[in-house]
C-alpha cells in the first residue's frame, strides 16, 4: 500500500516491535480489543493469534481489501471503516465490561483523539498506545518541568500512565522524522485526586496552562469569565484559602492543588 501523508500514515514494518506491542498488551484468548488504526494490520495478526476478539476502526477505505484478504475469513475480526474522532465508542461494545484499547495513532489527531479516549473512559480499562515521544513525555511529566502542562493533568486526572519503551523511526514506512513511543494507561471512571467538580477542574487547568510564561495569579486574571469569577479583587483570597502563591506558575502545581483551587472556586 502507498502511504497517504494526509492520513499521518506510517505503518510499522518487521515483526520485532510489533511482537513487543502485543507482549506488553498480553491480551487473553476471547478478549474483546478495540484497535484504532489497523493500517496493514501488523498488530492485528498478533492480537488475533494470542486470541483476542479485534474490532478494528480504520478511516482509510483502501486498506479495506488487504485487511479483509488477511483477517476477513477469522469470525473473531471485525473491521469498521470509521473515524475514531467521530464514532460512537460508547456503542461499539454494548454491555457494562470495559475493554482495552490498542492503537498506533497518527501524531496529527494523537491529542485531540487521546482526550476523546479519556471522555469515554467509562467503556475502556486499559489502552496501549504508541504516539509521538514528545507527547508520551509530556503525558508522563510530574509537576515542575516544561514538559508538565494541560495534558499532563487530563492524563494524570484519570490514568495511571506508564512509557513503556520507545520505537525508532527506521521501525516504520515511511521513516518519519520523530521517534515514538508506547505508553500504557490504566484509566480509573473516577478522578484520582478527590475533586468536587472534575468539568470545573479542567476548565480551571486550560485557564492555568493557557500562557505558561505567565503566573497563576495572571492567568487567573485573563480567565475569570470562564471560571465565573466576579472580580479579580477575590483572587488573592482564593490563592491564600488554597495555600498556593500567585506569582508561581501553572507547571508547578500538583494535582492536588489544581483540585483545592477548583473546589474553593
Amino acid at each position: 500500500m502507498r502511504t497517504k501523508r494526509h492520513l499521518g500514515q506510517n505503518f510499522l514494518t518487521g515483526p520485532a516491535y510489533p511482537r513487543r506491542i502485543v507482549g506488553a498488551v498480553n491480551p487473553t484468548p476471547g478478549e474483546p480489543i478495540l484497535e484504532i488504526g489497523p493500517g496493514e494490520g501488523a498488530l492485528t495478526g498478533l492480537l488475533l493469534e494470542a486470541g483476542a476478539h479485534v474490532t478494528a476502526l480504520e478511516v482509510d477505505p483502501d486498506l479495506q481489501p488487504l485487511l479483509l484478504t488477511k483477517y476477513g475469513s477469522d469470525p473473531r475480526f471485525k473491521l469498521l471503516l470509521s473515524d475514531a474522532l467521530e464514532t460512537d465508542l460508547g456503542q461499539l461494545f454494548p454491555g457494562d465490561k470495559r475493554i482495552r484499547v490498542v492503537a498506533n495513532l497518527p501524531y496529527y489527531i494523537s491529542t485531540p483523539l487521546l482526550q476523546r479516549l479519556i471522555a469515554h473512559r467509562h467503556c475502556f480499562s486499559e489502552m496501549t498506545l504508541m504516539l509521538q515521544r514528545e507527547v508520551v513525555e509530556r503525558m508522563v511529566a510530574p509537576p515542575g518541568g516544561k514538559e508538565y502542562g494541560y495534558l499532563s493533568v487530563l492524563v494524570q486526572l484519570y490514568a495511571e500512565v506508564s512509557s513503556l519503551f520507545d520505537v525508532p523511526p527506521g521501525a516504520f514506512r515511511p521513516v518519519p522524522r520523530v521517534f515514538s513511543s508506547v505508553v500504557r494507561l490504566r484509566l480509573s471512571t473516577t478522578p484520582r485526586v478527590p475533586v468536587a467538580d472534575a468539568s470545573r477542574f479542567l476548565l480551571l487547568a486550560r485557564v492555568l496552562f493557557a500562557q505558561r510564561r505567565k503566573t497563576i495569579f495572571n492567568n487567573l486574571r485573563a480567565g475569570l469569565g470562564p471560571l465565573a469569577i466576579d472580580s479579580v479583587d477575590h483572587l488573592p483570597a482564593l490563592l491564600t484559602s488554597a495555600q498556593i502563591d500567585g506569582q508561581r506558575r501553572a507547571e508547578t502545581l500538583s494535582l492536588l492543588e489544581i483540585a483545592r483551587l477548583a473546589d474553593l472556586i
